[in-house]
């Protein structure tokens, strides 16, 4: 049975993913979250660049349209399976080893907090190579050093296509650094997300 003819990108073994996200990041992130297969069943923790004066209202926004239970990520939460979780404004958001979240208001990075390669970095430390770890569209260098690191640890990493993406200055930073194992268009992303629950039991 060749599994590769049918499914073009096949990655099993994977408990977490790790999503980062900055400026036309919303219409990216809906547009792979909504392929999500009704009780999809892996953690899924996104850094989208926030202003810090305003409450987010991401949790909201998504759970309307994501069909798995949306929360803002709260401090010292374990990590639960089947749950998507969104960087609250002015934290930086990290994995911890136990699996929990933490929240930490350390300097900024690439002038962002929460910053991409802070959640990219803790995870890939706290889950090594069972971690997939995607970066989208954006207009800085955020998430390139922590997706590069994501991939020293084993895991595997997919950048977005900078031809398709809305702003392509972070995918480009991405691939400027380190070689991912994908460079899919969104529709692709949303595909191996799909496929991830057939290969992950």
């Amino acid at each position: 049975m060749n599994e590769a003819a049918a499914r073009p990108v096949v990655v099993p073994g994977i408990e977490a993913i790790v999503v980062g996200a900055s400026a036309g990041g919303v219409e990216a992130l809906l547009s792979i979250y909504g392929r999500l297969p009704q009780g999809f069943g892996l953690p899924i923790i996104t850094v989208l660049h926030l202003p810090d004066e305003h409450r987010s209202q991401l949790a909201e926004v998504f759970a309307r349209r994501v069909s798995m239970p949306v929360v803002e990520a709260r401090d010292k939460e374990a990590i639960e399976a089947g749950t998507l979780y969104f960087a609250g404004p002015g934290y930086h958001l990290s994995v911890e080893h136990d699996r929990s979240l933490s929240l930490s208001q350390e300097e900024r990075v690439h002038h962002s907090r929460p910053a991409i390669d802070y959640l990219f970095e803790s995870a890939a430390d706290a889950y090594g190579p069972h971690l997939l770890a995607i970066l989208l569209t954006g207009a800085n260098q955020d998430g390139a050093r922590g997706l590069a690191h994501v991939k020293q640890r084993g895991g595997t990493t997919v950048v977005q296509d900078p031809l398709q993406a809305r702003v392509d200055v972070m995918p480009r930073a991405a691939l400027a650094l380190h070689t991912p194992d994908h460079i899919l268009t969104l529709s692709h992303i949303g595909d191996l997300l799909a496929s991830l629950e057939s290969s992950s039991c």
